[in-house]
C-alpha cells in the first residue's frame, strides 16, 4: 500500500512539474487602474491557488473557534472525568498490547 501511495505522490509530483515547465511564458494580469503584474503562468496560477486556500481556510475560523467554544462549554470538568471505557475481552490478532477496539 505504500508504494502505492509513493507512485501516486510522485505521478502528481512529475505532473505538476511538467505544467510548471510548459507554462514558463510571461503572462500579464490587469489590476483596477491600469496596473499591471508581468509573471510567468505557472506563478500566476500558483499564487491564484494560495489566495484560493487562505481564503478558504479564513473563511473557516469563525466556524471553527464557534465550535471549540461549544466543545470547551460541554466538556466535563477535569475532577468529575468519566471512568475509562471497559476494554473489549475479544482476543485481538495484535496481540495484548493491542486490544480491539468497540466499533471496528
Amino acid at each position: 500500500m505504500r508504494l502505492v501511495v509513493w507512485l501516486l505522490r510522485g505521478f502528481v509530483f512529475f505532473t505538476l512539474f511538467a505544467f510548471a515547465l510548459n507554462n514558463q511564458q510571461n503572462a500579464v494580469v490587469r489590476w483596477f487602474f491600469g496596473a499591471e503584474w508581468h509573471a510567468p503562468m505557472v506563478i500566476i496560477v500558483l499564487v491564484a491557488f494560495a489566495a484560493g486556500a487562505a481564503i478558504g481556510v479564513l473563511a473557516m475560523v469563525p466556524a471553527w473557534w464557534r465550535h471549540r467554544r461549544l466543545a470547551t462549554r460541554q466538556a466535563p470538568p477535569a475532577a468529575a472525568a468519566a471512568p475509562a471505557p471497559e476494554v473489549s475481552a475479544l482476543p485481538s490478532e495484535f496481540g495484548a498490547e493491542h486490544p480491539p477496539r468497540d466499533g471496528l
